[in-house]
C-alpha cells in the first residue's frame, strides 16, 4: 500500500462515495497496482474510516471491472490483461477516428485554438516527467476533439470507456521513449482537423491508438516474464 493514499473529503458526497472515488483514483493512477490485495482492515486504518464504506467501495469497483475477487485471497486490484486492453482499444480506435472526422466539419475557431493550446500543454507536461500531469493534459486534449464532434451519443460512448482508458493511458505514459511520438501524433491530428483533412486525421487517430496498444502489450509481456522469473527462483 502506498503511503500517500489519502481520502479526499467532499462535504457534498456520502462517505461511501468519497471512499469509492479515492480507491478508484488510486487504481486508475497506479497507486494501487494490479494484483495488489485490498484488505478491508488495512484500508480502513489507512483512510481513517470504518470497514463498511470500504466493503461497499470494493463491491462497486468489482462491478466496474477494476477489482476481482480471488477465492481464499479476497479482493485484488484487477490485472490489465491483453484481452481487456484489446477490447477497450478496439472500440476507442473506432470512436476516436469518428471524432476527428466529425471535428473536421464541426469544430469552431474557438475550439480549434483550444486544441492547439492543448497540444502545447501536453508537450510541456512531458517535460515534467509527472505521469499524472501528462495524463490530465492528454485527457483534456482528446476531450476537446470529442466535444468538437458535436454528437452527444458519441460523447456518452467515449465517457463510458474513459475510466479504463485512463488506466491504460497511465501505463503508456510511463514509457518516456513514446513521448516524442505522442507529441508528433497530436500535432498531425491538430493540423489535419485545421485543414479539414478527414483521411489523415482518421488514419493518425487510429495509429495513435495502435501505438498505445503495442507499447502497453510490450510492457504487459515484460512484466509477465519478470513475474515468471521471480517465481521460478
Amino acid at each position: 500500500m502506498q503511503d500517500n493514499l489519502q481520502v479526499n473529503m467532499d462535504e457534498f458526497l456520502p462517505l461511501r462515495d468519497v471512499v469509492f472515488n479515492t480507491l478508484r483514483r488510486a487504481i486508475l493512477t497506479g497507486e494501487l497496482k494490479p494484483g495488489e490485495r485490498l484488505m478491508e482492515i488495512h484500508l480502513a486504518n489507512r483512510l481513517g474510516v470504518s470497514r463498511t464504506p470500504i466493503r461497499e467501495a470494493i463491491r462497486k469497483l468489482e462491478l466496474e471491472g477494476l477489482v476481482t475477487m480471488i477465492p481464499r485471497r479476497g479482493a485484488e486490484v484487477a490485472q490489465i490483461t491483453e484481452k481487456s486492453l484489446q477490447d477497450v482499444l478496439e472500440v476507442r480506435r473506432a470512436l476516436d477516428a469518428l471524432s476527428v472526422e466529425l471535428a473536421c466539419d464541426r469544430i469552431s475557431e474557438e475550439a480549434l485554438t483550444a486544441l492547439g493550446s492543448a497540444c502545447e500543454a501536453f508537450a510541456m507536461a512531458t517535460k515534467t516527467k509527472d505521469t499524472k500531469k501528462m495524463a490530465e493534459a492528454d485527457v483534456a486534449l482528446h476531450d476537446i476533439i470529442v466535444r468538437a464532434a458535436d454528437n452527444s451519443r458519441l460523447v456518452s460512448l467515449v465517457n463510458n470507456l474513459s475510466e479504463q482508458m485512463y488506466r491504460y493511458r497511465f501505463e503508456y505514459l510511463k514509457d518516456a521513449s513514446a513521448h516524442g511520438q505522442l507529441i508528433e501524433e497530436h500535432r498531425v491530428i491538430y493540423e489535419s482537423i485545421r485543414k479539414k483533412d478527414k483521411k489523415t486525421a482518421a488514419e493518425t487517430a487510429k495509429l495513435h491508438i495502435d501505438n498505445q496498444e503495442q507499447s502497453i502489450m510490450k510492457q504487459l509481456r515484460l512484466e509477465k516474464d519478470k513475474n515468471l522469473t521471480k517465481h521460478s527462483l
